[in-house]
C-alpha cells in the first residue's frame, strides 16, 4: 500500500463491537474513529504492507501480504 492511502470498514450497529466506528488503517496505524463524537483512538501500530480491512463481529481483520492480523475490539489487543 502506498504511503498517505488508506484502508477502511464500518463496524455495523449490532454486530458484536465497534458499531458505527470507522476502522482504518493508513501509515501502519489502525485507528478506530467515532463520526458522533468525532474521536479517533489508535488501536494497534506496526501494520506491514496491508491489503484489506474487515469487520466480523468484535474481530478486526487486516490481511497483509505476510500475514493476517486479527485484532479482538472486546479485549483491545491482537489475538
Amino acid at each position: 500500500m502506498m504511503a498517505g492511502f488508506k484502508l477502511f470498514c464500518m463496524g455495523i450497529i449490532g454486530d458484536g463491537c465497534g458499531g458505527g466506528r470507522e476502522f482504518i488503517v493508513q501509515n501502519g496505524v489502525l485507528t478506530a474513529y467515532d463520526p458522533q463524537s468525532e474521536e479517533s483512538r489508535i488501536l494497534l501500530q506496526g501494520i506491514k504492507k496491508p491489503i484489506s480491512i474487515s469487520k466480523k463481529a468484535c474481530i478486526v481483520i487486516i490481511k497483509c501480504e505476510d500475514e493476517v492480523i486479527e485484532f479482538d475490539l472486546s479485549l483491545m489487543s491482537r489475538v
